[in-house]
């Protein structure tokens, strides 16, 4: 299933509505485990729709997207934390209208087969919550694969997404050939791409949208050893910051950039992980030091 066009700092909610079609098949497992998850009782019970409730509460929770779970599509998740919240018996806010549907915004969401440590989304509450109990819940409940790793309280619901931070392990490339292929990249003005779409060929600039980009070592702080990162030791890792835009640019984008303009062909597919998203000073910041 292809992802949204879009901007990726953009916040949506996600209606029943959209959903169209089975999902994939480790979505359908995760949504199994759900069902076979024991029912909350007490305080802590099922919770049902409140539509008429107006939210008090909206929390910002950030996830991780690991192993078999990257193949999931951004709507698949979607379905899967729809369930797990309601698992969790947390007082989610309802839409009003005649279908309501829980008040889950989700940013702009990986790629199908792409990990993330730092996917988020807003949960609007009909009443106050801890938010370490409700990172505790959810964790409960979901399947493997997604993590909830921070939820923390923001009176608007939203946070300030403006580019990200990737991590792209290409496998069968050694650093000197990657070090030639990213300076060439940079020294160019435009780097135009073609990406096949639902809605057909759209042609990018790869280059406008990259903020830093650059081949890490060996053993290069935070990152831990090559071998830890890729479980081969032939391959080179890139780290780059990219800017959210419309439409978006993704490090596939820049690959197929690095690809044919400077020969880069990885002997494999590249593993792709998002790192982290939000202010375009902090991500740059990091990215350099």
């Amino acid at each position: 299933m292809s992802e949204p066009e879009g901007r990726g700092g953009v916040w949506a909610e996600e209606g029943r509505s959209r959903d169209k079609g089975p999902p994939p098949q480790a979505a359908r497992r995760a949504e199994r485990r759900l069902e076979s998850a024991p029912q909350a009782s007490g305080k802590h019970g099922v919770a049902q729709p409140a539509a008429q409730l107006p939210a008090v509460q909206h929390l910002v929770v950030r996830y991780a997207k690991r192993g078999k779970m990257r193949f999931a599509s951004h709507r698949d998740v979607a379905r899967v934390f729809e369930r797990g919240v309601r698992r969790a018996g947390l007082p989610i806010a309802y839409s009003a209208g005649f279908t309501p549907h829980p008040r889950i915004s989700y940013a702009g969401g990986t790629p199908t087969g792409v990990a993330s440590e730092a996917e988020y989304l807003s949960l609007a509450l009909t009443s106050r919550q801890a938010a370490a109990q409700v990172r505790e819940r959810l964790n409960a409940t979901l399947p493997d694969g997604i993590d909830v790793i921070d939820v923390t309280e923001d009176p608007e619901g939203r946070k300030a997404l403006e580019a990200s931070q990737w991590r792209v392990v290409v496998p069968g490339v050694q650093p000197a050939a990657a070090e030639r292929a990213v300076a060439g990249f940079l020294a160019l003005s435009e780097a135009p791409v073609e990406r096949l779409t639902d809605k057909g060929v759209r042609r990018l600039d790869a280059r406008s949208a990259v903020v830093t980009l650059d081949v890490l070592g060996p053993a290069e702080p935070h990152e831990g050893p090559r071998a830890s990162v890729a479980g081969v030791q032939d391959c080179a890792i890139l780290r780059m910051v990219v800017l959210h835009t419309a439409p978006a640019v993704r490090p596939d984008d820049v690959l197929t950039a690095l690809r044919e303009q400077h020969g880069l062909v990885p002997s494999s597919p590249p593993f792709i992980t998002r790192l982290a998203q939000g202010s375009l000073a902090l991500l740059a910041g990091t990215s350099t030091s």
